[in-house]
């Protein structure tokens, strides 16, 4: 007697529409990370590869469905190895945008009580220290912290502690600075530290005419909530970063707009 197939999966029910609704955010999660890197390609190549096994099983073939399953159990491992900065860029981000980074919900659950304060940023002085800077050709990099505190980053670099003023952050880009090299970071108005060094980009589509500060300013805006001013030695020009996506050629004004915009979130 011919083996008929059991189609009785079709049979929807409330729960396996959540379930698809869960797995599809992950995967556009993850889709969104490997975008425009090399590992794209991988992944594609594992969710074809899972399609096809879970289709040999669904016909039933055991001696197919055995072989392959054994590739499936060893690539477990295969695919922590491969996929190990792209998984680490997730965790970042679950970490990052959980409930407590939500400025609106921490003030809202901690105003009462005075145990968390926060200084709002020198706006001001941010956007003219980079005028200035822009209309003298002086390159620049200046990272505002906002749910994530960077700390890793900071350590990496020299420590500060400084309020934020127009006379501070030039000099420290001074060309002639010893601090003018790296990153500077910034959180509730205190330049933390300078000279910090951030992860670049590894996106393949990234423009070529832009430079290591670009890079390094979508680098980590890609794993972080943070946001990234760029001031290019070359053109004067000024960059903002945000999520891993980055807006050039900004006028001080709109870079003015910009960071109240995004720092009242």
């Amino acid at each position: 007697m011919i083996h008929l197939l059991n189609f009785s999966f079709i049979n929807f029910r409330w729960e396996d529409i959540i379930d698809i609704f869960l797995v599809s955010v992950l995967l556009y999660q993850l889709y969104r990370l490997v975008r425009g890197t090399a590992a794209l390609n991988i992944f594609i190549g594992v969710a074809v590869f899972y399609v096809f096994y879970r289709s040999v099983r669904l016909f039933d073939f055991e001696l197919f469905s055995s072989i392959l399953g054994k590739f499936i159990d060893v690539g477990v491992i295969a695919i922590l190895i491969v996929f190990q900065q792209e998984l680490r860029k997730f965790f970042l981000f679950i970490g990052t945008y959980n409930v407590m980074g939500n400025k609106r919900i921490r003030k809202a659950m901690f105003s009462w009580g005075d145990v968390s304060k926060e200084t709002e940023l020198d706006i001001f002085s941010v956007v003219k220290a980079c005028r200035n800077m822009a209309e003298g050709k002086i390159g620049a990099l200046l990272i505002i912290t906002r749910g994530n505190d960077l700390k890793f980053y900071v350590n990496t670099g020299d420590p500060v502690d400084a309020r934020v003023s127009v006379r501070m952050i030039e000099s420290i880009f001074f060309k002639n600075s010893p601090l003018h090299d790296g990153a500077l970071i910034i959180t509730n108005n205190k330049i933390r530290a300078a000279r910090c060094v951030l992860p670049v980009t590894e996106n393949n589509d990234f423009p070529a005419h832009l430079g290591m500060r670009h890079r390094a300013a979508v680098g980590i805006t890609e794993n972080t909530d943070s946001l990234a001013i760029v001031v290019s030695e070359q053109t004067g020009e000024i960059a903002l970063g945000r999520d891993g996506a980055l807006e050039t050629n900004i006028s001080p004004d709109n870079l003015k707009d910009l960071l109240e915009k995004y720092l009242s979130n």
